[in-house]
């Protein structure tokens, strides 16, 4: 049975749950590769008083090391847009297809990601619901997370 790209998001959904849980910022991510989830990850700059634990960077380090050839093959999902660090790790690596559950809480340069990946919002309520919520209750922690 193969699995849809929301089920995938769903996955880095529960890691955006699990860091929001652990008292962080309630962003996820998942990669992918030939339909499995080989790495997952979430914020943790709290939690580990990380200047660049990102959710997608959180994930990439769980991947450990990989071939350039095997990142290729690979999907990264996130439930919100990769800010400009973390899409350059997706640009350094040549990940081809990136998901995200949603940008309207928060909008990273998807126009220059867009020239090294094929870019594809689900717009998914619930991780919008989600960023909203924690922002709404945490604005001076979100605005330190995304560098304001």
């Amino acid at each position: 049975m193969k699995k849809t790209p929301e089920f995938f998001m769903r996955e880095a959904l529960k890691e955006a749950m699990k860091g929001l849980r652990e008292g962080g910022i309630p962003i996820g991510a998942v990669l992918v590769r030939k339909g499995k989830i080989i790495a997952r990850g979430h914020n943790r700059r709290i939690q580990k008083k990380s200047a660049i634990l990102h959710a997608e960077m959180d994930c990439l380090e769980k991947a450990g090391r990989l071939k350039a050839s095997e990142y290729r093959e690979c999907q990264l999902y996130s439930t919100l847009s990769p800010c400009p660090m973390c899409s350059g790790a997706i640009e350094l690596y040549k990940i081809p297809v990136v998901y995200i559950g949603e940008n309207r809480n928060f909008k990273g340069p998807e126009k220059r990601l867009a020239k090294t990946a094929r870019i594809i919002n689900l717009k998914m309520p619930e991780c919008e619901k989600m960023m909203a919520d924690f922002i709404k209750k945490n604005p001076k922690l979100w605005n330190e997370d995304i560098g304001i």
